[in-house]
C-alpha cells in the first residue's frame, strides 16, 4: 500500500530542501574557512555525497527519494506503458514541491550563516562547454538509478547515487548541478554555489537533453521494462513503511 500522495510529494519538498540546504550550506561553510578553490570544492562534494546518501536512504521508502525532476520526468517515461512508474498526477506533485523545496533549502542555507535571504546570484555560468556538462552529468544519472532498477541492484542505490554525484563535481566543468529544481534553487543565494538566473535555463535545457539520453543508455544496456509483477528490488527498508507505487531505485536521485 502507498502513502498518500500528498505525504509524498512533501516528503519530496523536504527532502530537495534538506539536499539544496547541504550543498550551499556546505559552500558557504568551505569558503569561510578557506581561500583555496580546490579545497572548497572538496568540502562543498564531500558534504553533498554524505548528505545526499543519507537522504536517499531515510527517505526512499516513502516517496523514492527523487529529489529532482528529471529522474521523476524519466521514471514516468519509462513506467507509462508497463504501469509501474509515476503517474501524470504524481509527477504534477512532485515537481512543485522539488522546486519549492529547492528554494526553501537555498533561503534557509543563507539565513544560517547569516547572509541576505531572497538574493538573486550573480553567479554566471554561461558556456557552451557548461551545458555539455551537464548533459553528461544528468546522462550519466538517469543511468545509474534507472539501471539499477533494471539490474536488481537498487538496494544499492543510496550508495551508489550520491557517489556518483561526488565524482561528477570534479569529472565535469559545471560541477554537475544533474538537477532542474536544484538549479533554480541555487539562483537564489549569492554565494559559492549559486548560479545567475540568466543561466539557469540553457542549464535546465541541458539537463532534459541529458535525462533523456540517460533513458537511450538504459534501453541500450537493459531492454525494455520488465513487466508488472516482476523480480524488481527496491530501496530497503527496516519497518513496513509504505511506499511510492514506482520503483523507489528507478526514482532515488538528487543530484544536485
Amino acid at each position: 500500500m502507498s502513502a498518500p500522495l500528498m505525504r509524498r510529494a512533501a516528503v519530496e519538498g523536504l527532502g530537495t530542501a534538506a539536499l539544496v540546504t547541504v550543498v550551499v550550506g556546505s559552500g558557504i561553510q568551505a569558503t569561510a574557512l578557506s581561500h583555496d578553490v580546490g579545497t572548497q570544492l572538496l568540502a562543498n562534494s564531500l558534504a553533498t555525497v554524505f548528505g545526499l546518501g543519507v537522504l536517499i536512504a531515510f527517505l526512499g521508502p516513502v516517496s523514492g527519494a527523487h529529489f529532482n525532476p528529471a529522474v521523476t520526468l524519466a521514471a514516468w517515461f519509462t513506467g507509462r506503458d508497463t504501469g509501474d512508474g509515476p503517474a501524470l498526477r504524481d509527477v504534477a506533485a512532485y515537481v512543485p514541491a522539488q522546486t519549492a523545496g529547492a528554494i526553501g533549502g537555498a533561503v534557509l542555507a543563507d539565513a544560517m550563516f547569516d547572509k541576505p535571504l531572497l538574493v538573486l546570484s550573480t553567479h554566471e555560468r554561461w558556456a557552451a562547454h557548461l551545458w555539455l556538462a551537464e548533459v553528461v552529468a544528468t546522462a550519466g544519472l538517469v543511468w545509474l538509478v534507472l539501471g539499477l532498477a533494471r539490474a536488481g541492484r537498487a538496494h544499492l542505490a543510496p550508495p551508489l547515487v550520491a557517489s556518483y554525484i561526488g565524482a561528477a563535481y570534479w569529472f565535469t566543468s559545471s560541477t554537475s548541478f544533474a538537477n532542474p529544481a536544484v538549479t533554480i534553487g541555487r539562483a537564489f543565494t549569492d554565494t559559492f554555489a549559486g548560479i545567475a538566473p540568466t543561466s539557469v535555463l540553457p542549464f535546465l535545457a541541458a539537463q532534459l537533453t541529458g535525462a533523456a539520453a540517460g533513458l537511450c543508455l538504459v534501453a541500450v544496456c537493459f531492454g525494455r521494462p520488465a513487466a508488472p509483477g516482476g523480480d524488481e528490488a527496491g530501496v530497503p527498508h527496516a519497518d513496513p513503511l509504505p511506499v511510492a507505487p514506482a520503483r523507489p531505485a528507478e526514482e532515488s536521485a538528487l543530484a544536485r
